[in-house]
């Protein structure tokens, strides 16, 4: 495994790979490496003939008030986890080799951003938006690895290849879980004991949805208020979101009522405060 600092570094390694015909698989991550990023890393070892890691704390992708300075990082850490999960190459730049001057470009991707974190979190997938388009292109890799934890993420990568033409191939991967349900995230390490008990609320109330559904007994909104009033009742939780969606178009959908005939797949998405640390999750059915 090596590790490559500069974008020159990592195109001549992999120029290298190209031309003895070998695949290359794709992992970009914000580092603080979990077992969620290790099966993600997994998926791609089985994939590829090689697999690269970005280790890279997007600026563009925090906003003004947001955890940019205390986002947790260790390079030490993630240099394990990816030696244990194949890695090959690992590419950590700068800011400033990513950003050698401020963006006068944007990615921006309508709709599918207008609802979720890209109503809570203005300008966060512009900063997505670049930071994966960039990547795609230094890498050029012919997968890459997405986990479905950020179920709107994964819809918006979606998106730009499609509408960019861009030649790679997109894999969701299953969201991974502690032993009590909690949704594996680097942001896990800010809570306090109390928050971290009381945070298992999240994963309990979306398998609760999801019984609710398949009984087939409630409407779309009976079901969001039931699911509303489970997170309530854990004392420090304070919901920014809770929505069901179609996927991964995440248009709204009539709640009065799930139709049978439904083509796409349902998203039930929720972003959760406890304290100053916000989780994510969500649960993916089928109309």
């Amino acid at each position: 495994m090596i590790t490559c600092h500069t974008i020159s570094d990592l195109q001549q390694q992999l120029q290298d790979y190209r031309s003895e015909g070998k695949q290359v698989g794709f992992v970009p991550t914000m580092g603080y490496l979990h077992a969620g990023h290790a099966s993600l890393l997994h998926n791609a070892r089985q994939n590829n003939d090689i697999v690269v890691l970005s280790i890279f704390v997007n600026p563009l992708q925090f906003g003004v008030n947001e955890d940019l300075d205390r986002y947790p990082r260790n390079m030490q850490q993630d240099t394990e986890v990816a030696r244990n999960s194949g890695v090959d190459i690992i590419f950590a730049p700068t800011v400033e080799e990513m950003y050698p001057q401020q963006p006068l470009t944007k990615i921006t991707v309508a709709q599918v951003t207008d609802l979720l974190c890209g109503a809570t979190r203005p300008g966060h997938f512009d900063g997505v938006g670049i930071v994966v388009t960039k990547l795609f292109h230094i890498v050029k890799p012919d997968r890459a690895y997405f986990g479905m934890k950020d179920a709107q993420q994964v819809a918006v990568v979606e998106t730009i290849v499609r509408d960019l033409n861009m030649d790679v191939e997109i894999v969701r991967c299953p969201i991974i879980r502690e032993p009590d349900g909690l949704a594996l995230s680097s942001r896990n390490v800010y809570l306090s004991a109390e928050q971290r008990a009381q945070a298992v609320i999240i994963s309990e109330s979306l398998a609760y949805a999801e019984q609710l559904f398949l009984a087939k007994e409630m409407t779309g909104e009976q079901i969001v208020e039931q699911v509303r009033q489970k997170l309530q009742s854990a004392s420090l939780a304070r919901i920014d979101y809770l929505q069901l969606l179609s996927y991964p178009q995440l248009k709204q959908i009539d709640l009065h009522d799930i139709p049978a005939h439904l083509e796409e797949q349902l998203l039930l998405a929720t972003a959760v405060y406890f304290g100053e640390t916000r989780l994510i999750d969500n649960c993916l059915w089928e109309g």
